[in-house]
């Protein structure tokens, strides 16, 4: 059971790593971002079995999921449409 807490722990924060190294492309932090958040997914199923909860807050987390992640695609399609790739250099905020 600790081993694979360590390795939920260790890939946990090779997909942060992930996220803050590859700043450049908006498809690669949006990858890791999902990544991360199903990494977070399994350490919460876990915890919630171990603990013999109910596991109906997963399935809320697994909506938000799903919504977080169709903002970011939707978010990506506009950038393209309108900047013509997904460079954070050639986005700007004002």
């Amino acid at each position: 059971m600790m081993s694979m807490i360590l390795m939920i722990f260790f890939m946990f924060l090779i997909g942060n790593m992930i996220f803050i190294s590859k700043h450049k492309h908006l498809l690669i932090m949006l990858l890791s971002l999902e990544f991360i958040v199903l990494i977070i997914f399994l350490m919460l199923m876990i915890y919630l079995s171990y603990v013999e909860f109910d596991l109906y807050m997963l399935m809320v987390y697994l909506v938000f999921t799903v919504c977080e992640g169709a903002l970011g695609i939707s978010i990506l399609v506009s950038m393209i449409r309108t900047h013509g790739n997904d460079y954070f250099q050639s986005f700007s905020l004002l």
